[in-house]
């Protein structure tokens, strides 16, 4: 069972919707500056003053944008079964063992945030992330499925069946209460690292607690 921390593109993607959406705002601020420079070499004589604000406002736009994103990946697990089933008949038996590998994703859906999951004062923020969940259920990977053992013959059902097994071992397995901590964790650290990125200075995140 493999372990892996995918997530580095999706933040990258966050970080470009996010610089993107803030386009029109720089090219509205350029145009604010040539026009206070105007004035002041129209009016020599008057005093202007030109202040600095760096508060950070995640407008709508901002936040639209994370939302965006959809599902956010943040902790992925690769796993192989070995499933087996056995049909007893009066002479022989007939026995099926196929070999399935899968990756299980786990993530939060953006989408599902909450009216007012960002809420910020100042420099000071607050994200409240939807709960972690396994974003795919079709996680087996089908075209690395091989039977390692048949013997008589088996109808599309039966390896149905196996397939199902398949996908309830793997989650039994893989979907442990360490695992699902370890995406909070990825989601808490990979959150504070945008706010701090975009200038909030103190940064509180929380994962919605799961069903």
């Amino acid at each position: 069972m493999e372990k892996r921390n995918n997530s580095r593109g999706l933040l990258s993607r966050i970080m470009g919707n996010i610089f993107a959406s803030w386009t029109l705002v720089a090219a509205a601020a350029a145009a604010a500056v040539a026009i206070v420079l105007t004035l002041v070499h129209l009016n020599r004589d008057t005093t202007i003053s030109i202040g600095s604000d760096n508060r950070i406002d995640p407008t709508p736009t901002l936040i639209a944008s994370m939302k965006s994103i959809g599902e956010w990946e943040f902790l992925s697990i690769s796993d192989e079964e070995m499933i087996d089933t056995v049909c007893h008949g009066f002479f022989s038996d007939d026995e099926l063992v196929r070999i399935y590998n899968g990756t299980l994703r786990l993530g939060i859906d953006m989408s599902q945030a909450d009216a007012n999951w960002i809420a910020h004062s100042g420099d000071s923020v607050t994200v409240t992330l939807p709960p972690v969940k396994l974003l795919d259920t079709r996680f087996i990977d089908e075209a690395r499925t091989k039977s390692f053992f048949e013997s008589g013959k088996w109808s599309n059902d039966d390896r149905a069946e196996l397939y199902t097994r398949a996908q309830h071992a793997m989650m039994k397995r893989c979907l442990t209460p360490a695992n699902y901590r370890s995406a909070e964790q990825n989601a808490t650290s990979q959150m504070q690292s945008l706010m701090l990125q975009l200038g909030f200075k103190k940064v509180a995140v929380k994962v919605g607690k799961r069903k």
